[in-house]
């Protein structure tokens, strides 16, 4: 058993990318294995990921058990052929070559990703069943202190203006991490109050699911 405080987390925003790198096959295991010819890639190289497969298409990875040609997404568990049909998972991934910090945040607020049903009943049934369907998509919210002149906010605008999705890692304290991959928008105006901070709000809109590694051991 074991618990925590969030805090000293730290937030970051991918900058700069290296260019795609073409994965020609992608295997069904856990972790998955790509093919990737001269991939230039080393083990805890963060990755976007560009599949066939829609439930690992826009999601971040880190690298693992990197060789010449190959490399291991890892926690990436494809062994399931219904979501993921052997031979179609190829695509490609782009390493994250850069990240900021976004800075003085001064709160979080997470929204979405609660779990959806189904409710019927047949005409023997007395009471109503329910089985699962799909979960809402998830947002999460970042209250920050204004500061124009902090590195990310040109990152974070950048990315509020081309409507692409970014890489975040979220570093939590002991050296394990989140990463999120989506759509970043920023607030155009700071709030204003009478003895508070000037204050942003940035967004982040999930694009794939999130995947969380323990700390890397050395």
């Amino acid at each position: 058993m074991g618990f925590r405080l969030p805090n000293g987390a730290t937030l970051q925003i991918a900058s700069t990318y290296g260019p795609a790198i073409p994965v020609t096959a992608l295997s069904n295991a856990n972790p998955a294995v790509a093919t990737a010819a001269a991939h230039g890639l080393t083990d805890g190289d963060i990755i976007a990921v560009t599949s066939g497969w829609t439930r690992l298409n826009d999601r971040a990875a880190r690298v693992a058990n990197s060789l010449t040609g190959t490399f291991a997404m890892e926690n990436i568990n494809t062994t399931n052929l219904q979501p993921y049909p052997a031979g179609s998972g190829m695509g490609s991934v782009r390493e994250v070559t850069g990240f900021v910090e976004i800075s003085q945040i001064t709160d979080v607020n997470f929204s979405g990703g609660d779990q959806q049903f189904l409710t019927f009943g047949f005409l023997a049934d007395d009471d109503d069943r329910q089985i699962p369907t799909t979960k809402n998509p998830i947002s999460i919210a970042y209250t920050v202190a204004d500061d124009p002149d902090l590195p990310y906010v040109a990152v974070v605008e950048a990315a509020d203006d081309d409507k692409q999705v970014r890489v975040l890692r979220m570093n939590l304290p002991g050296g394990s991490s989140i990463l999120y991959n989506g759509y970043v928008t920023i607030t155009s105006t700071p709030s204003m109050g009478r003895n508070n901070l000037m204050t942003r709000v940035i967004t982040l809109s999930l694009a794939g699911r999130p995947t969380r590694y323990a700390a890397v051991v050395v």
